[in-house]
Protein backbone atom coordinates (compact mmCIF):
# COMPACT_ATOMS: atom_id res chain seq x y z
CA UNK A 1 0.00 0.00 0.00
CA UNK A 2 2.81 2.37 1.00
CA UNK A 3 4.60 1.55 -2.09
CA UNK A 4 1.45 2.56 -4.36
CA UNK A 5 0.94 5.29 -2.92
CA UNK A 6 4.35 6.23 -3.31
CA UNK A 7 4.62 4.99 -7.36
CA UNK A 8 1.11 7.75 -7.21
CA UNK A 9 2.92 10.61 -5.86
CA UNK A 10 6.18 10.05 -7.96
CA UNK A 11 3.64 10.08 -10.83
CA UNK A 12 1.77 12.82 -9.62
CA UNK A 13 5.03 14.84 -9.36
CA UNK A 14 6.50 14.04 -12.52
CA UNK A 15 3.12 14.93 -14.24
CA UNK A 16 3.34 18.62 -12.25
CA UNK A 17 6.44 19.10 -13.40
CA UNK A 18 6.11 17.86 -17.58
CA UNK A 19 3.47 20.93 -17.18
CA UNK A 20 5.78 23.37 -15.35
CA UNK A 21 8.64 22.66 -18.32
CA UNK A 22 5.59 23.14 -21.22
CA UNK A 23 3.65 26.30 -19.47
CA UNK A 24 6.86 27.90 -19.82
CA UNK A 25 7.10 27.28 -23.39
CA UNK A 26 3.66 28.99 -23.74
CA UNK A 27 1.79 32.01 -24.80
CA UNK A 28 -1.87 32.97 -24.03
CA UNK A 29 -3.96 35.29 -26.29
CA UNK A 30 -7.11 37.26 -26.79
CA UNK A 31 -8.74 37.25 -30.29
CA UNK A 32 -9.64 40.41 -31.80
CA UNK A 33 -13.48 40.90 -31.10
CA UNK A 34 -14.03 37.97 -28.90
CA UNK A 35 -12.66 39.34 -25.43
CA UNK A 36 -13.75 36.15 -23.95
CA UNK A 37 -11.97 33.56 -26.13
CA UNK A 38 -8.57 32.91 -24.65
CA UNK A 39 -6.28 30.32 -26.60
CA UNK A 40 -2.86 28.74 -25.98
CA UNK A 41 -0.17 28.41 -28.98
CA UNK A 42 3.95 27.25 -27.94
CA UNK A 43 6.30 30.20 -28.61
CA UNK A 44 9.24 29.29 -30.95
CA UNK A 45 11.74 31.99 -30.37
CA UNK A 46 14.80 30.18 -31.98
CA UNK A 47 12.95 30.30 -35.05
CA UNK A 48 13.90 33.86 -35.55
CA UNK A 49 16.58 33.50 -33.10
CA UNK A 50 18.94 31.41 -34.76
CA UNK A 51 17.66 32.63 -38.08
CA UNK A 52 15.77 29.87 -39.07
CA UNK A 53 13.14 31.90 -40.73
CA UNK A 54 15.69 33.08 -43.15
CA UNK A 55 16.21 30.07 -44.84
CA UNK A 56 15.44 29.25 -48.28
CA UNK A 57 13.70 26.47 -47.65
CA UNK A 58 11.29 26.97 -45.31
CA UNK A 59 11.02 30.56 -47.51
CA UNK A 60 10.43 28.65 -50.20
CA UNK A 61 7.59 26.53 -48.55
CA UNK A 62 5.96 29.56 -47.28
CA UNK A 63 5.68 31.24 -50.75
CA UNK A 64 3.90 28.14 -52.00
CA UNK A 65 1.55 28.13 -49.32
CA UNK A 66 0.19 31.08 -50.21
CA UNK A 67 0.46 30.27 -54.16
CA UNK A 68 -2.58 29.90 -55.46
CA UNK A 69 -2.58 26.15 -57.59
CA UNK A 70 -3.00 27.19 -60.76
CA UNK A 71 -0.04 28.78 -60.60
CA UNK A 72 3.50 26.52 -61.63
CA UNK A 73 6.75 27.54 -59.73
CA UNK A 74 10.31 26.49 -61.40
CA UNK A 75 12.76 26.24 -58.69
CA UNK A 76 16.06 24.76 -57.95
CA UNK A 77 15.82 21.48 -56.36
CA UNK A 78 18.93 21.65 -54.18
CA UNK A 79 18.51 25.30 -53.40
CA UNK A 80 14.68 25.55 -53.96
CA UNK A 81 15.42 29.12 -55.52
CA UNK A 82 12.25 30.49 -57.66
CA UNK A 83 13.30 30.86 -61.32
CA UNK A 84 10.03 31.36 -63.06
CA UNK A 85 6.20 31.65 -62.27
CA UNK A 86 4.20 30.57 -65.21
CA UNK A 87 0.54 29.76 -65.20
CA UNK A 88 0.09 25.58 -64.11
CA UNK A 89 -2.14 25.36 -67.54
CA UNK A 90 0.42 26.67 -70.14
CA UNK A 91 2.96 24.13 -68.46
CA UNK A 92 0.56 21.26 -68.56
CA UNK A 93 0.25 21.76 -72.19
CA UNK A 94 4.17 21.42 -72.61
CA UNK A 95 5.33 17.89 -74.04
CA UNK A 96 7.73 16.29 -71.70
CA UNK A 97 10.61 16.84 -74.41
CA UNK A 98 9.13 20.62 -74.41
CA UNK A 99 9.49 21.13 -70.47
CA UNK A 100 12.79 19.59 -70.53
CA UNK A 101 14.12 22.08 -72.99
CA UNK A 102 12.45 24.82 -71.20
CA UNK A 103 14.54 23.64 -68.19
CA UNK A 104 17.16 24.23 -70.10
CA UNK A 105 16.93 27.39 -70.96
CA UNK A 106 16.00 28.30 -67.24
CA UNK A 107 19.62 26.50 -66.35
CA UNK A 108 20.98 28.90 -69.00
CA UNK A 109 19.39 31.81 -68.11
CA UNK A 110 20.58 31.47 -64.93
CA UNK A 111 23.81 30.62 -65.12
CA UNK A 112 23.49 27.07 -63.81
CA UNK A 113 25.49 24.19 -64.09
CA UNK A 114 23.75 21.59 -66.86
CA UNK A 115 23.03 18.85 -64.04
CA UNK A 116 20.98 20.89 -62.19
CA UNK A 117 17.57 18.99 -61.01
CA UNK A 118 14.69 21.97 -61.45
CA UNK A 119 11.44 21.02 -59.87
CA UNK A 120 7.83 22.63 -61.26
CA UNK A 121 6.16 23.18 -57.82
CA UNK A 122 2.59 23.99 -57.65
CA UNK A 123 0.76 26.77 -55.64
CA UNK A 124 -0.72 24.93 -52.62
CA UNK A 125 -2.80 27.43 -51.12
CA UNK A 126 -5.84 25.49 -51.35
CA UNK A 127 -4.27 22.70 -49.36
CA UNK A 128 -2.64 25.13 -46.92
CA UNK A 129 -6.28 26.85 -45.47
CA UNK A 130 -4.86 28.50 -42.32
CA UNK A 131 -7.74 29.81 -41.13
CA UNK A 132 -9.31 27.20 -41.07
CA UNK A 133 -7.08 25.30 -38.51
CA UNK A 134 -6.24 28.25 -36.24
CA UNK A 135 -8.98 27.52 -33.53
CA UNK A 136 -8.24 24.02 -33.13
CA UNK A 137 -4.60 24.71 -32.52
CA UNK A 138 -5.22 25.58 -29.03
CA UNK A 139 -7.46 23.21 -28.29
CA UNK A 140 -4.53 20.03 -29.58
CA UNK A 141 -2.22 22.06 -27.88
CA UNK A 142 -4.24 21.35 -24.41
CA UNK A 143 -5.08 17.63 -25.21
CA UNK A 144 -0.95 17.15 -25.94
CA UNK A 145 -0.41 18.99 -22.70
CA UNK A 146 -2.76 16.75 -20.45
CA UNK A 147 -1.03 13.67 -22.27
CA UNK A 148 2.10 15.38 -20.76
CA UNK A 149 3.43 16.13 -24.62
CA UNK A 150 5.64 18.82 -25.71
CA UNK A 151 2.34 20.79 -27.09
CA UNK A 152 4.93 22.20 -29.67
CA UNK A 153 3.89 19.18 -31.58
CA UNK A 154 0.37 19.75 -31.86
CA UNK A 155 0.87 22.98 -33.41
CA UNK A 156 3.03 21.98 -35.87
CA UNK A 157 1.44 19.15 -36.85
CA UNK A 158 -2.29 20.77 -37.32
CA UNK A 159 -0.39 23.25 -39.48
CA UNK A 160 0.74 21.06 -42.25
CA UNK A 161 -0.77 17.82 -41.84
CA UNK A 162 -4.40 18.38 -43.09
CA UNK A 163 -5.06 21.97 -41.91
CA UNK A 164 -8.99 22.54 -41.53
CA UNK A 165 -10.14 19.48 -43.15
CA UNK A 166 -10.07 15.67 -42.23
CA UNK A 167 -8.83 13.82 -45.48
CA UNK A 168 -6.74 11.02 -46.57
CA UNK A 169 -3.54 10.59 -47.94
CA UNK A 170 -2.05 9.25 -50.59
CA UNK A 171 -0.71 6.54 -48.58
CA UNK A 172 -4.01 6.25 -46.11
CA UNK A 173 -3.27 8.53 -43.25
CA UNK A 174 -6.46 10.14 -41.88
CA UNK A 175 -7.29 12.62 -39.22
CA UNK A 176 -6.20 15.83 -38.50
CA UNK A 177 -2.88 14.54 -37.07
CA UNK A 178 -2.83 11.76 -40.45
CA UNK A 179 -2.06 8.80 -38.68
CA UNK A 180 -1.61 5.33 -40.36
CA UNK A 181 -4.22 2.10 -39.48
CA UNK A 182 -1.69 0.26 -37.88
CA UNK A 183 -0.29 3.40 -35.73
CA UNK A 184 -3.56 4.61 -34.38
CA UNK A 185 -4.11 1.08 -33.08
CA UNK A 186 -1.11 0.95 -31.93
CA UNK A 187 -1.90 4.11 -29.81
CA UNK A 188 -5.02 3.18 -28.57
CA UNK A 189 -7.81 4.36 -31.25
CA UNK A 190 -9.87 1.81 -32.71
CA UNK A 191 -10.02 1.41 -36.58
CA UNK A 192 -12.00 -0.99 -38.39
CA UNK A 193 -15.10 -1.00 -40.88
CA UNK A 194 -17.81 0.66 -38.02
CA UNK A 195 -15.58 3.34 -36.70
CA UNK A 196 -12.31 4.82 -37.22
CA UNK A 197 -11.26 6.87 -34.76
CA UNK A 198 -8.39 8.87 -35.93
CA UNK A 199 -11.91 11.12 -36.86
CA UNK A 200 -12.31 12.06 -33.98
CA UNK A 201 -10.02 15.34 -32.92
CA UNK A 202 -9.04 14.84 -29.31
CA UNK A 203 -8.81 11.16 -29.45
CA UNK A 204 -6.41 11.38 -32.15
CA UNK A 205 -4.78 13.80 -30.71
CA UNK A 206 -4.06 11.78 -27.58
CA UNK A 207 -3.13 8.95 -29.86
CA UNK A 208 -0.95 11.61 -31.65
CA UNK A 209 0.99 12.89 -28.01
CA UNK A 210 1.30 9.16 -27.10
CA UNK A 211 3.24 8.29 -30.41
CA UNK A 212 5.27 11.07 -29.89
CA UNK A 213 6.08 10.78 -26.58
CA UNK A 214 6.66 6.84 -26.49
CA UNK A 215 8.30 6.34 -29.80
CA UNK A 216 9.80 9.63 -31.57
CA UNK A 217 11.21 11.13 -28.88
CA UNK A 218 13.26 7.98 -27.47
CA UNK A 219 14.03 6.79 -31.02
CA UNK A 220 15.04 10.11 -31.99
CA UNK A 221 16.92 10.04 -28.88
CA UNK A 222 18.69 6.73 -29.45
CA UNK A 223 19.77 7.34 -33.22
CA UNK A 224 21.89 10.42 -31.93
CA UNK A 225 23.05 8.49 -29.17
CA UNK A 226 24.68 6.56 -31.85
CA UNK A 227 27.13 8.94 -32.94
CA UNK A 228 27.72 10.25 -29.07
CA UNK A 229 25.33 12.88 -29.49
CA UNK A 230 23.49 13.23 -25.95
CA UNK A 231 20.07 15.22 -25.94
CA UNK A 232 20.00 17.04 -22.33
CA UNK A 233 16.18 17.66 -21.38
CA UNK A 234 17.13 21.31 -22.49
CA UNK A 235 17.49 19.70 -25.92
CA UNK A 236 14.50 18.44 -25.90
CA UNK A 237 13.42 21.86 -26.74
CA UNK A 238 15.70 23.23 -28.82
CA UNK A 239 14.28 23.45 -32.69
CA UNK A 240 16.73 21.47 -33.78
CA UNK A 241 15.87 18.37 -31.96
CA UNK A 242 11.81 18.78 -32.61
CA UNK A 243 12.21 18.82 -35.99
CA UNK A 244 14.06 15.57 -36.34
CA UNK A 245 11.39 14.32 -33.60
CA UNK A 246 8.95 15.74 -36.86
CA UNK A 247 11.27 13.36 -39.88
CA UNK A 248 10.47 10.03 -36.90
CA UNK A 249 6.95 11.24 -37.00
CA UNK A 250 6.52 11.72 -40.56
CA UNK A 251 9.03 9.34 -42.09
CA UNK A 252 9.45 6.67 -39.52
CA UNK A 253 12.33 6.40 -37.03
CA UNK A 254 13.81 3.29 -39.09
CA UNK A 255 13.99 5.37 -41.96
CA UNK A 256 15.20 8.21 -40.24
CA UNK A 257 18.17 5.77 -39.06
CA UNK A 258 19.51 4.13 -42.07
CA UNK A 259 19.66 7.79 -43.36
CA UNK A 260 21.72 9.06 -40.49
CA UNK A 261 23.86 5.85 -40.25
CA UNK A 262 24.46 5.50 -43.95
CA UNK A 263 24.69 9.06 -45.32
CA UNK A 264 24.30 11.81 -43.11
CA UNK A 265 26.72 10.68 -39.66
CA UNK A 266 26.36 13.38 -37.52
CA UNK A 267 28.87 14.73 -35.80
CA UNK A 268 26.74 17.08 -33.51
CA UNK A 269 23.57 18.39 -33.66
CA UNK A 270 21.58 21.74 -34.42
CA UNK A 271 20.68 23.57 -38.06
CA UNK A 272 23.87 21.76 -39.90
CA UNK A 273 22.15 18.84 -39.00
CA UNK A 274 18.86 19.45 -40.28
CA UNK A 275 20.05 21.22 -43.45
CA UNK A 276 22.04 18.19 -44.03
CA UNK A 277 18.91 15.96 -44.07
CA UNK A 278 17.07 18.45 -46.57
CA UNK A 279 19.80 17.29 -48.95
CA UNK A 280 19.97 13.48 -48.11
CA UNK A 281 18.45 10.64 -49.47
CA UNK A 282 18.35 6.93 -48.58
CA UNK A 283 16.02 3.82 -48.93
CA UNK A 284 12.10 5.09 -47.72
CA UNK A 285 13.89 8.48 -47.01
CA UNK A 286 13.00 10.84 -50.13
CA UNK A 287 11.85 13.82 -51.05
CA UNK A 288 8.10 13.99 -49.42
CA UNK A 289 10.70 13.38 -46.17
CA UNK A 290 12.90 16.05 -46.66
CA UNK A 291 10.69 18.44 -47.17
CA UNK A 292 8.77 17.44 -43.88
CA UNK A 293 10.77 19.93 -41.31
CA UNK A 294 11.17 22.63 -44.21
CA UNK A 295 7.21 22.70 -44.08
CA UNK A 296 6.98 22.80 -40.47
CA UNK A 297 9.21 25.76 -40.45
CA UNK A 298 7.02 27.97 -42.74
CA UNK A 299 3.93 27.24 -41.47
CA UNK A 300 5.40 28.28 -38.14
CA UNK A 301 6.34 31.68 -39.48
CA UNK A 302 2.78 32.17 -41.04
CA UNK A 303 1.47 31.45 -37.91
CA UNK A 304 3.51 33.48 -36.11
CA UNK A 305 2.06 36.52 -38.64
CA UNK A 306 -1.40 35.03 -37.82
CA UNK A 307 -1.34 35.51 -34.04
CA UNK A 308 -0.42 38.78 -34.32
CA UNK A 309 -2.65 39.65 -36.86
CA UNK A 310 -5.60 37.86 -34.78
CA UNK A 311 -5.03 38.69 -31.16
CA UNK A 312 -5.68 41.63 -29.42
CA UNK A 313 -3.50 40.91 -26.35
CA UNK A 314 -0.83 38.74 -25.86
CA UNK A 315 0.52 37.04 -22.47
CA UNK A 316 3.30 34.94 -21.45
CA UNK A 317 2.58 32.63 -18.87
Amino acid sequence: MIRSIIVLLFLVSTSAFSQHRFNKHLIEVTLHEQDTLLMNFVKTPDLFMERWDTLAQPSFWKFVMRMSPETSILNVAETRQVLELRPLADWNNLSDEEKEAYRDTLRIRHGLAPDTRIFMTTGKSDFFEFEKVFNSISRGVEVFKDNNTDPWYAQSILMIESPGKIAYSSVGALGPFQLMKSVARNHGLRVDKYVDERKDFDKSAKASAHLIRTACIPEAKRILKKFDIHVTPDDEFSLWFRLLVMHCYHAGAGNVDRLLSNVVKPTRGGMELITTIWRSEYGGFKNASQNYSQLALAALIILDDLILKKCQEICEY
